[in-house]
């Protein structure tokens, strides 16, 4: 089962509130908290992407920069040895 909704860049976590009695779902990957609810699947999309449009209407309106979910950058540690034997390996 895919428990993930996307729109315009941003991925949500989606989880069923039995509390609540309806889907809740947040954006992944950012640090600002974004969140949002349904109580069918079709109005849990319509309100993720209303809250990703809001999210990013806020952020202008404030001038601040909307958080990106992911960079696109893996920093990875390894022993220098293993980076140097990849560093000089021929292609």
């Amino acid at each position: 089962m895919n428990n993930t909704m996307n729109y315009k860049g941003y991925t949500a976590n989606i989880e069923y509130s039995s509390e609540d009695e309806c889907f809740v779902g947040h954006l992944a990957g950012i640090h600002d908290i974004v969140g949002f609810h349904g109580d069918s699947v079709n109005q849990l999309r319509q309100s993720f992407e209303e809250a990703v449009n809001d999210y990013l209407k806020t952020c202008e309106k404030i001038g601040k920069a909307p958080q990106q979910p992911y960079s696109g950058e893996l920093i990875l540690r390894m022993p220098p040895k293993v980076h140097a034997a990849i560093a000089t390996k021929k292609k």
